[in-house]
């Protein structure tokens, strides 16, 4: 009996153990949250436009001076600033149509309006912003999104590792639209993805006047993107184009329009990666590029018969990044250009872009340089940066091109960034 126990016990333990965790059934529903906290300290050596209180720079302001000839837009400011802070969840259930279905909710407490310096308040920085909110069909080779996430022309495994928040704003396009995003793998290594999406939080700019985001609502065709993509171990590189026809109103002039402000697009990018290095390469071209926060836009024409017709400026922009992927102590550098080549046609009537001091002069082109050391430790990570923007301003001609009376201003930007991941 004695020597049979040892045997009974196992027996009965293998049953069990089968019963208990051999046989359980697969989760139906899984949810797990992400996010982090952050926290940035900012130093700028001039004036220049910015989104949340500085926290977000995009390039130094025009010189502008006062009655004894000093540039009032010369002085530098600093700001302490935790709203960049996210929180997102991810979930996923049972098969819908024979496919994995997922799904998130992300957002972060910069807010989605600026601080009006002719009222009192503080805008809406601080409270709770949607970014992400998607629902994911995926099947073995196909895949269907649907809602709210990256503009497409933003490719998530290629864009700046800079410390900034702006993550290469100007010169890498950001935002986040509503769309449908269908995905087809061709290959083991090549994809095709085919969106349709539609404006929302960064927008084209509105002919005075009219409610933001009106381009966009009047228009009854999203914006139409193509993209192919190779992607191996070490590699990530791809090309795309878009097609975009806004309508930035229904009447002008009293009279009926159905004017259309149609642009295009095209993108290529380039990565890679080892164990000890990350390399990357963007480029974009195209017109009217205000709603990827890029410096463009379009301008208005009259013609004879009452009614305006629009027509897109031309923007160009690149950048190149390099990092050490190391585990513990990362350096890395980022240097990005971008230019405002103006519009095809001359003799607007007005213009509706970003880059603007009053109605004669604009920026033509805004380089960015910026350098940083990435300190991990497990979920922590503390980076300090310096970054130089300069930004040549000048006077347009009919064209919207910058041909005369050209400044060169800059600003100096030193940053620490605090983030503790979870």
């Amino acid at each position: 009996m004695k020597k049979t126990q040892p045997i009974l016990t196992g027996v009965v333990a293998l049953l069990f153990g089968n019963i208990l965790f051999g046989q359980e059934k697969p989760k139906e529903w899984d949810v797990s949250l992400y996010g982090f906290a952050r926290a940035d300290y900012i130093f700028d050596s001039r004036k220049s436009a910015y989104v949340r209180e500085y926290n977000l720079n995009l390039y130094p302001l025009d010189v502008a001076k006062d009655t004894n000839g000093e540039d009032k837009n010369a002085t530098g400011s600093s700001n302490f600033l935790s709203v960049t802070s996210r929180i997102g969840v991810k979930f996923k259930g049972p098969d819908v149509f024979k496919a994995k279905i997922s799904g998130n909710i992300e957002g972060d407490f910069f807010g989605n309006t600026e601080v009006n310096a002719n009222t009192s308040g503080t805008g809406s920085i601080g409270l709770f912003r949607l970014r992400h909110a998607t629902i994911k069909l995926d099947w073995t080779k196909t895949s269907l999104t649907f809602g709210q996430t990256w503009y497409p022309t933003f490719v998530p495994e290629v864009f700046p590792g800079v410390a900034n928040f702006n993550t290469g704003i100007m010169f890498n396009p950001f935002g986040w639209a509503s769309q449908i995003r269908f995905k087809q793998k061709l290959s083991n290594k090549i994809s095709l993805d085919l969106v349709a999406y539609k404006d929302r939080e960064f927008t084209a700019s509105s002919v005075t006047g009219t409610a933001p985001n009106t381009p966009s609502f009047n228009s009854t065709i999203p914006t139409l993107h193509g993209q192919l993509q190779f992607k191996n171990k070490n590699i990530v590189a791809g090309v795309g184009a878009e097609f975009q026809s806004l309508k930035p109103v229904t009447e002008s002039g009293g009279l009926v329009s159905d004017e259309k402000l149609n642009s295009s697009t095209v993108f290529g990018y380039f990565k890679y990666s080892n164990d000890d290095i990350i390399a990357k390469f963007y480029g974009i071209s195209g017109g009217n590029l205000t709603h990827l926060v890029m410096l463009g836009g379009y301008g208005s024409y009259a013609n004879s018969n009452g009614i305006d017709s629009y027509k897109p400026t031309r923007t160009s922009a690149f950048w190149l990044d390099i990092a050490s992927n190391k585990q513990k102590i990362a350096p890395g550098i980022f240097a990005g250009y971008t230019k405002n080549n103006g519009l095809s046609d001359a003799g607007y009537k007005a213009l509706y872009m970003r880059g603007l001091n009053g109605t004669t002069r604009a920026v033509d082109n805004v380089w960015r340089v910026s350098a940083r050391v990435d300190f991990k430790e497990n979920k922590f990570k503390l980076t300090p940066e310096v970054e130089y923007t300069a930004a040549t301003w000048g006077t347009m001609d009919t064209s919207a091109k910058v041909t005369s009376a050209k400044e060169n201003v800059g600003n100096f930007r030193a940053l620490v960034s605090a983030t503790y991941s979870f």
